[in-house]
């Protein structure tokens, strides 16, 4: 389920939907909800809400904008896109608890040779 209706994010899910559900909500305008680059695709795709220079040997938090729910007894997976590692951009992998609700937020990391700059809308994930 995706959508902006907090009503919606917070309700409980029917039993067969606990199972399979994974609920994102937007925080606010500037949050952009995922998308899948192809129909085979294991994840989504996920876009920054704000311009951001991450200098050197350095690592900045990317904020989403968005609220994301996963089914009881699972977890959601932030991991790296092969796309930003050619450019020396690394993700810190982490994991979305099924009880969090609050902002999730990407850590990326630069190992390059040069400052990276991330944009508004620019797919981080």
């Amino acid at each position: 389920m995706w959508g902006t209706d907090s009503e919606l994010f917070q309700q409980e899910l029917p039993e067969v939907e606990k199972e399979i559900g994974i609920r994102v909500q937007r925080l606010d305008e500037k949050g952009q909800i995922p998308t899948k680059g192809s129909k085979f695709v294991a994840g989504h795709d996920f876009y920054s809400i704000e311009d951001i220079l991450i200098p050197v040997n350095n690592r900045a938090l990317v904020k989403l904008s968005l609220a994301i729910g996963v089914p009881e007894g699972t977890y959601g997976r932030i991991a790296p896109r092969s796309g930003l590692a050619t450019k020396g951009i690394s993700v810190d992998e982490d994991v979305i608890e099924a009880d969090y609700r609050g902002e999730v937020k990407v850590l990326l990391v630069n190992h390059g040779k040069l400052d990276y700059e991330v944009k508004i809308e620019e797919r981080i994930l």
